[in-house]
C-alpha cells in the first residue's frame, strides 16, 4: 500500500548554504486569464486563454540561532533596485534523506524579514521569517 507524503523532512539549498526551517508557504503557481471577445463572434460570450504565470512570494521561518545572521546579511545587500539574487532549491525528503519532490525558485531576494515576537511568560522558541520575491518555480518529481 502507498501513502502520502509527510512534509515535516525537507531541506533547504541557497546558494552554497544548507539551511534549516521549521516552516516554508507560499510554493504556488497560478495562470493569470487573458478574456477575449471580437465584436463578430456569434457567440455573446468572451473566450478564455492562458495568460502569464504568476508566483507567490516564500515565508520562511526558523528558529533564531545566536551569532547566525545569514538572513540580515542577505537582506543588507539591498541598495535602492540592486540585490543578491539567488536561486533555492527546496527538496521534501524520504526516510533515507533522498529527495522526492523538489522546488527550483529562480532568482529570490528578500523583500521583508520578521524578528521575533518577545513575551515575558512565553515557552516557546523565538522563530524569525523572512519574505522572499521571485521570479519563476519549478517542480519536479523524483
Amino acid at each position: 500500500m502507498s501513502y502520502p507524503l509527510s512534509k515535516f523532512h525537507f531541506s533547504v539549498e541557497w546558494g552554497k548554504d544548507k539551511i534549516g526551517f521549521t516552516e516554508i508557504s507560499g510554493l504556488d503557481m497560478e495562470t493569470e486569464i487573458i478574456e477575449y471577445r471580437d465584436g463578430a463572434m456569434p457567440e455573446y460570450s468572451k473566450i478564455k486563454m492562458p495568460g502569464m504565470q504568476k508566483f507567490s512570494n516564500l515565508t520562511m521561518k526558523r528558529g533564531t540561532f545566536q551569532g547566525n545572521n545569514k538572513y540580515y546579511e542577505w537582506y543588507q545587500t539591498i541598495n535602492l533596485n540592486k540585490v543578491e539574487r539567488r536561486d533555492i532549491t527546496i527538496s521534501l525528503l524520504n526516510e533515507e534523506h533522498e529527495p522526492v519532490v523538489t522546488w527550483k525558485v529562480k532568482n529570490a531576494w528578500p523583500l521583508k524579514i520578521q524578528s521575533t515576537d518577545l513575551k515575558g511568560d512565553g515557552n516557546e522558541v523565538a522563530i524569525e521569517s523572512m519574505e522572499i520575491a521571485h521570479e519563476g518555480l519549478t517542480i519536479q518529481n523524483e
